[in-house]
């Protein structure tokens, strides 16, 4: 029971068995020891860390956590960030995925689909407009009004190169700034930096958009203050004409020939809300939204697959449109390709092609996860009074080794009632401060 109320009621905890001492460098004393052999069954439980709320709902909110404070820091300050990155040039970037072809569409204000007076058909016999009003509930809703007319290579293609996609982007926007503000780009970079953090979330057609905070930074990094010359309207007239420039080639095949990549034509640039200002975005707001779509998993929405495919048999999954389907089986089919071999879409398939992480920030953004585990870490065992203090020339060695995981089912049942008792504590305490905001 301790050991499941330490993971937090981690749904699917890794087994560890080992030991871990503390000496003093000087005498060799044995400040501490622990070793697994004292607890029951001889191991210790410690969380999975899957960041999907599909996978381990108890990991995910802490994931989410750490990912507001993570992005926050790099827009107020705190967390080795100074907190005069508020006032600086920031934006929030929404870069989407160009059109495969006409899919149905979620409307608002009882908008219909595609309404075209006479439409007509596409060559395989199947009409050119939808007439329909689609909620988000309705199955059809991005789903390819035509499925052999889609252009599903392409689409697969996209997402395998999303990351390369993204850093012809932030090139280019260093060589757009430079042309609208007059220096070279050699004098440009020895003057600012782009800093960013950035989600990839999947939109009802089973493409991807990317989320961003960008913020102009001194060469030096968050200590250092951007030149005065640069403005935010600088920046987002720069963010608009770099993406706009962004193209790229896939490689030759002889089965597909050659795809041109870029970035779609809805983009989506704000400003974020300056310090003390009302105009713009709000800094809590913009890492809360960040941190909501970096715990969803492909198989939230239906995308995708939470795991990775082994064969054609992992196709048949249920829970899965007839477009995302189709989109696994490109995948597959294209990764048998030699030419495609380097992009391993097979390996990759279960997110559609798509390689990167979810959330990945520049290096000086902000701090990282590993220093905010570390963080939280020392401040639960001081908590506990179990912390030793800090010995400068103490030396730990240890040795763990893996030993299973997961729960049995009585210790499952035990799980799932404290992860719903934290969960409740966690909604009872922002319900009371809320009442007392």
């Amino acid at each position: 029971m301790a050991q499941i109320a330490a993971t937090g009621g981690c749904a699917h905890p890794i087994h560890l068995k080992g030991a871990t001492t503390t000496r003093d460098a000087g005498s060799g004393e044995i400040l501490h020891h622990y070793d697994t052999a004292h607890e029951p069954g001889e191991q210790l439980l410690v969380r999975c860390r899957n960041r999907r709320a599909t996978v381990c709902a108890p990991c995910s909110r802490l994931h989410a956590g750490d990912t507001f404070h993570l992005v926050r820091a790099g827009l107020v300050g705190g967390k080795t960030v100074p907190a005069d990155v508020r006032e600086r040039p920031r934006l929030f970037v929404t870069l989407t995925a160009p059109s495969f072809g006409p899919v149905h569409r979620v409307t608002t204000d009882n908008e219909r689909c595609h309404p075209r007076r006479n439409a007509g058909h596409c060559e395989h016999g199947r009409p050119l407009g939808c007439p329909a009003t689609h909620d988000p509930a309705d199955p059809l809703a991005g789903q390819p009004l035509c499925p052999v007319c889609y252009d599903y290579p392409a689409h697969v293609l996209w997402h395998a190169h999303a990351g390369r996609l993204w850093k012809a982007f932030t090139d280019n926007l260093y060589n757009h700034l430079a042309a609208r503000t007059g220096r070279t780009r050699t004098g440009l970079r020895r003057t600012l930096r782009i800093s960013y953090a950035k989600v990839a979330e999947y939109q009802r057609r089973a493409a991807l958009h990317v989320h961003a905070v960008v913020r102009l930074d001194g060469a030096n990094g968050p200590c250092d203050p951007p030149p005065a010359w640069v403005t935010a309207d600088v920046l987002g007239t720069a963010v608009r004409t770099a993406t706009a420039a962004v193209h790229l080639r896939t490689p030759y095949s002889r089965a597909l020939g050659e795809h041109e990549l870029r970035w779609g034509t809805q983009l989506d640039v704000r400003p974020l809300r300056a310090f003390g200002g009302r105009e713009g975005l709000a800094d809590d707001a913009v890492a809360a939204y960040v941190a909501k779509y970096v715990t969803k998993g492909a198989a939230d929405t239906a995308i995708g697959l939470d795991h990775p495919i082994t064969g054609p048999d992992d196709f048949a999954v249920g829970g899965l449109s007839a477009h995302v389907r189709t989109l696994i089986r490109t995948c597959w089919r294209l990764g048998g390709l030699p030419e495609l071999a380097p992009l391993r879409l097979r390996a990759w398939a279960h997110t559609l092609g798509y390689r990167g992480h979810i959330l990945t920030k520049s290096r000086v953004y902000s701090t990282t996860y590993a220093a905010l585990r570390i963080e939280r870490a020392r401040h639960q065992r001081a908590a506990a009074s179990t912390d030793l203090p800090d010995m400068p020339d103490a030396i730990t060695d240890a040795h763990w080794r893996y030993a299973g995981s997961g729960h049995t089912p009585g210790a499952a049942l035990i799980a799932a009632g404290i992860a719903e008792d934290l969960l409740w504590n966690r909604e009872a305490a922002r319900e009371a401060l809320g009442k007392a905001g």
